[in-house]
C-alpha cells in the first residue's frame, strides 16, 4: 500500500495532478482543496502527496491529498455504503475539511444533500455513520491567489466541471455568469460557485 508520493508536480488541473519520481509520472486524482495547496507551486517543484488507493477489478485509482486530515475524511466518506470514491471527492471539492467535518457533527444532511450526486438518504447515512467517529477540527486557511488571465481560468473551470461529470453547456453558461461578475474569481471559488447554480 502507497503512503505518500514524493517527486516534481506536473500537468496540475483542478481535478488531477502529475507527480513525477524516479522517471515515473503518477495521476493522481485531487479535490479543490488540495488543488489550491497545489495551485502557487511553480512546474516542477518538489511536491509531497499522501496517498489512498482505490483497486478495483477494472481499475487501479489513486487519489491525493495534501493533509492527513483530508484523506482521512476521504476514507471515511468512502467507506459509507453508496459513496464511492468519486463522490467523495466530490464533497471535498464542494467543502473545505472543517466544513464537511462540522456538516457531520451538525447533522446538516441539508447541506450534504445539496453535492452533486448526493440524496437525502445519502447524506442521512453519511451523517448515521460517521457523526461519532468525527471530531472537528479547526478551519484552515484556503489559499487563493489572483488569477490574472480570467479567460484560462474559465477553460481550466470548465474543463474540472466537466471531468466532474457536469454538463459541459450547462457549467459553460454558469462560468460565464461567475466571471462576468467577477473576472479575478480563482478557479477553484469559481468551481465552488458553480456547483451551487447547477
Amino acid at each position: 500500500m502507497l503512503e505518500y508520493i514524493s517527486g516534481t508536480q506536473h500537468e496540475l488541473t483542478p481535478t488531477t495532478v502529475v507527480i513525477e519520481t524516479s522517471g515515473v509520472g503518477y495521476l493522481l486524482n485531487i479535490s479543490l482543496t488540495t488543488f489550491a495547496a497545489l495551485e502557487k507551486n511553480q512546474e516542477g517543484a518538489p511536491v509531497k502527496l499522501l496517498v489512498q488507493e482505490i483497486i478495483r477489478e477494472d481499475a487501479w485509482t489513486l487519489y491525493g491529498f495534501a493533509t492527513s486530515e483530508e484523506r482521512e475524511l476521504f476514507r471515511l466518506l468512502n467507506g459509507v455504503s453508496g459513496v464511492g470514491a468519486a463522490t467523495a471527492r466530490m464533497i471535498l471539492s464542494s467543502m473545505q475539511p472543517a466544513e464537511v467535518e462540522q456538516t457531520i457533527v451538525n447533522g446538516d444532511h441539508s447541506r450534504l444533500k445539496n453535492v452533486k450526486g448526493i440524496g437525502l438518504k445519502t447524506a442521512q447515512r453519511i451523517i448515521v455513520d460517521l457523526k461519532d467517529k468525527i471530531k472537528p477540527s479547526d478551519p484552515t486557511l484556503l489559499l487563493q491567489p489572483d488569477l490574472p488571465n480570467s479567460s484560462a481560468a474559465l477553460e481550466e473551470a470548465l474543463a474540472a466541471l466537466v471531468m466532474l461529470g457536469f454538463p459541459r453547456p450547462q457549467a459553460a453558461k454558469a462560468l460565464r455568469k461567475i466571471f462576468d461578475a467577477d473576472p479575478s474569481v480563482t478557479v477553484e471559488a469559481a468551481i465552488k460557485k458553480a456547483f451551487t447554480m447547477m
